[in-house]
């Protein structure tokens, strides 16, 4: 088993399956051809065509696009084509423009194929025997890969905040770290990829921290959605990514860019240029 399968496990999917979904001439997500129908059956909201799904009318303000597209999802809801209304707002932005143009509940991203933004940060700790990673347990029930292994800390960018404000927020809800700590963390760069899921497609680009951990602090779980934190060597970490599916889809990869940057995977693996490639689509 290679690291670079769970490149191509992210980027696993077929653009003749999808019709772009336009506001005015501007693209902001990918609808799924046999989910279209549906949406025409709003057609105050959706003007669907053989070649593309409209957001109608094109010029109306961010609040009502925002209600008019949340009053059909909640109908979407009802009727069992989008899961489950999650109740956080995330901004919608134009493929070559991510300033926002009107929000979506979160349950809705998928299936209107629309650019989602999230951090992801890498906890580690440098020993004598080399660098120790924090690595997160999601918890069982969580909705996307329930028990699976996680960062230190993620999370989505919902509507309004930003990488850093987010990276702030969820490093106190989800490992207990207070600004004074989690405020140390460095950008060190983007993973992003697109991928066909159930309900429809996920556009994602993570922002990437690492945060040199202080020996004596041990993270702790401050909410229901991480049971509880484990110190691995990072040989540990590479062996378990490359050898299985321990960890959440995306960790995979947020992972595997550590690993580069790190010099833990090194460029005589058969892979190195592939997976560098990969990491950013």
């Amino acid at each position: 088993m290679t690291l670079l399968r769970h490149i191509h496990v992210v980027n696993a999917w077929n653009p003749a399956r999808f019709l772009p979904l336009l506001l005015g001439e501007r693209r902001v997500g990918r609808i799924r051809r046999d989910l279209a129908p549906a949406l025409g059956a709003f057609p105050a909201v959706f003007a669907v065509a053989d070649d593309a799904v409209r957001i109608v009318p094109a010029d109306a303000g961010p609040d009502a696009l925002t209600a008019a597209v949340g009053l059909a999802v909640r109908r979407l809801v009802q009727d069992g084509c989008i899961a489950s209304w999650r109740g956080e707002w995330f901004d919608v932005g134009a493929e070559d423009d991510p300033r926002p143009l009107f929000r979506i509940d979160r349950g809705a991203l998928a299936c209107l194929g629309v650019r989602a933004y999230g951090v992801h940060l890498n906890g580690y700790v440098r020993r004598p025997d080399g660098l120790h990673l924090w690595i997160g347990r999601r918890a069982p029930n969580k909705a996307v890969d329930p028990d699976k292994l996680d960062n230190m800390v993620a999370g989505g960018i919902s509507a309004g905040h930003d990488p850093w404000s987010t990276l702030l927020k969820e490093a106190e809800e989800e490992a207990s770290l207070p600004q004074a700590v989690a405020g140390r963390a460095v950008p060190v760069g983007i993973v992003s990829y697109v991928m066909e899921r159930e309900g429809g497609l996920r556009d994602d680009v993570l922002y990437l921290y690492d945060l040199e951990m202080p020996g004596d602090r041990v993270p702790r779980p401050n909410d229901d959605e991480i049971t509880g934190f484990t110190l691995m060597p990072a040989a540990e970490v590479l062996a378990r990514v490359r050898d299985g599916d321990d960890f959440k889809f995306n960790v995979n990869v947020t992972l595997i860019d550590f690993f580069v940057r790190h010099g833990i995977l090194a460029p005589g693996d058969p892979d190195y240029l592939a997976i560098c490639r990969g990491l950013r689509r």
